[in-house]
């Protein structure tokens, strides 16, 4: 038999901010044969084309799903020891970079 202490840590959720992340993910669906159109990421141009087209391509399919996406992340609060770790993390780096 084995025993385990599970503490609590505080977490953060957020938007994600990351350079390479997109603030919004578009795309649509259509209500008559569930087609998706493929995601646009930060406009929503790209998406709305498509349904012109698919439309234009089968006149009865009208109607469409609009979905959106915002990127989450979740990170350590202070006061969880995985935040102490990768801020130790951070400054290592940045000493390593700085020469």
């Amino acid at each position: 038999m084995s025993r385990a202490v599970i503490k609590t840590a505080e977490w953060t959720l957020s938007l994600d901010e990351s350079p390479d992340v997109p603030r919004i993910v578009y795309r649509a669906a259509c209500l008559e044969c569930g087609m998706v159109s493929l995601p646009g990421s930060d406009e929503s141009l790209s998406v709305e084309v498509w349904a012109i087209k698919h439309t234009g391509l089968n006149p009865s399919h009208r109607r469409f799903t609009l979905r959106t996406a915002q990127p989450w992340v979740v990170e350590p609060a202070p006061g969880n020891p995985y935040y102490d770790a990768e801020m130790d993390e951070r400054h290592d780096r940045a000493r390593n970079e700085a020469g």
